[in-house]
């Protein structure tokens, strides 16, 4: 773990694995140190705002480096307390065929795979209400596209590397599209605007049974 000066407000803490991450994250969410006043995760850095009235840069790395020291289970929220988003997805998707064809699955094993793992925001980024959901069944993890669309709408599910992930507004991406949800993930007007947070459990369901959530 690497702690890096951030303006005279924020460190940055930069590891190794997007497992460290959420490991950290979770551990800084549950158990705060002093001061600390925003956590902005990312593939492979948490960035820590803190008050400089009430911390310093010293007295922080000394407890993040504590922090980073926990075993990973007592990181996690205790069970029950996690709300489960589930998120209803059509499967007609455009790439939903290829994906079959480079995995060596039939379209209905993609399905039936990306429907059966249980993902966790790992960080959002790239268009404000973007997560990025890990738990993707190694099976299914294929590189971006060599060539990106110009236009992907709003509500489409997609996979990339080692994730998946929902277009909140119609935007370009590289991703391999499985299929389209009806929910609203990004309302600017709402509080807050996205359930999608970081460390939020997701479940895709398809799409003939109820959205809903659970705790």
């Amino acid at each position: 773990m690497r702690v890096l000066p951030c303006g005279s407000d924020a460190v940055l803490i930069e590891v190794d694995t997007g497992e460290q991450v959420q490991h950290l994250h979770g551990a800084l969410r549950t158990a705060p140190p002093a001061g600390v006043t925003e956590l902005v995760p990312a593939a492979r850095t948490v960035l820590v705002r803190y008050d400089p009235r009430t911390t310093d840069p010293h007295r922080l790395r000394t407890a993040l480096t504590a922090l980073a020291e926990l075993p990973r289970t007592a990181a996690l929220p205790p069970a029950g307390t996690i709300e489960t988003v589930r998120i209803p997805v059509r499967y007609d998707g455009p790439d939903l065929a290829e994906v079959a064809a480079r995995t060596g699955l039939t379209e209905r094993q993609v399905v039936e795979r990306h429907t059966a793992a249980h993902y966790r925001v790992a960080f959002c980024g790239f268009a404000p209400g973007f997560a990025y959901l890990t738990g993707l069944d190694p099976q299914l993890r294929l590189p971006r596209r060599t060539e990106p669309r110009t236009r992907v709408p709003a509500g489409t599910v997609a996979v990339a590397d080692e994730y998946t992930g929902i277009y909140p507004s119609t935007s370009p991406g590289g991703w391999h599209l499985l299929g389209t949800t009806a929910l609203t993930l990004w309302d600017p007007a709402a509080d807050p605007p996205t359930r999608l947070r970081p460390g939020t459990a997701v479940r895709f369901v398809e799409a003939q049974e109820h959205p809903g959530s659970e705790s």
